[in-house]
């Protein structure tokens, strides 16, 4: 198996590529700096990292560095700062980073038309609502009111809205025969190691109580994705929910 990340130097993105060679898997890295990759990464001969700026490259170029790739991992997030200013990155930087690499992901394997799907398994937030309108959580007038806001004013957010709509209702099943997805939605982020984790089909809670998982665990359940044919079977072309079994506990 040969495994394309994205995102590669973030902080999900470095454990995804260190699980995976921890499993013997090829993975190829499309990254700003190679500098920023763990040094015992760096020095393992499974990973090649490719320096680039991804938003750089056009859709045959990403298609070229797929070609032979089983899957792609899309952990890309935002930057919130910009320079040494803290925050203003949440304006500054490309507001559509994650959308923008969705979309390329999608048109590179359609260009690439792969003798058998690519699995495509792209990080979002719990945040953000399945487009299809599978959750059950009804949200209270007061949540709705506040992503609206956030949809309007912080690009993060409505980047993760906008790349999820994409994957779900312009690209969904029509190009199944050369791409299925899985849009994994974790809750809240901590550090931690691996440990149990819970696997739902839709929101449970309000903003208000969010519940955790640790980067770890996120990093895993994709991982496990990839590996896990009878797991891929179970959540493609979804997006789940992930949290810690374990919470810490509640101030």
């Amino acid at each position: 198996m040969k495994v394309l990340i994205l995102g590669g130097t973030g902080n999900v993105g470095k454990l995804v590529i260190q699980q995976l060679l921890e499993r013997d898997i090829e993975v190829k890295a499309i990254v700003r700096s190679s500098s920023r990759l763990p040094s015992d990464s760096v020095s393992n001969p499974k990973l090649t990292a490719i320096q680039a700026n991804l938003l750089d490259l056009s859709v045959s170029d990403l298609a070229s560095h797929l070609k032979g790739c089983d899957a792609v991992v899309c952990t890309l997030g935002h930057n919130m700062s910009y320079g040494r200013i803290p925050a203003i990155g949440i304006w500054l930087n490309a507001r559509d980073l994650v959308t923008r690499a969705t979309k390329m992901v999608c048109d590179a394997v359609k260009e690439l038309q792969p003798e058998k799907p690519i699995h495509f398994v792209l990080l979002n937030t719990v945040g953000v609502e399945n487009p299809d309108g599978s959750d059950t959580w009804v949200r209270s007038r007061l949540e709705r009111g506040l992503v609206s806001f956030m949809n309007g004013v912080l690009p993060p957010y409505t980047d993760s809205v906008r790349s999820a709509k994409h994957i779900s209702q312009e690209v969904g099943k029509k190009d199944s025969k050369y791409l299925e997805w899985v849009t994994v939605r974790p809750d809240g982020f901590i550090d931690g190691p691996v440990s149990e984790y819970k696997i739902m089909e839709s929101i449970q809670h309000s903003f208000y109580a969010p519940d955790y998982i640790t980067k770890a665990n996120i990093a895993h359940f994709m991982c496990e994705l990839l590996v896990g044919q009878q797991l891929w079977e179970q959540w493609k072309f979804k997006m789940p929910l992930i949290i810690d079994a374990k919470q810490p506990e509640k101030k």
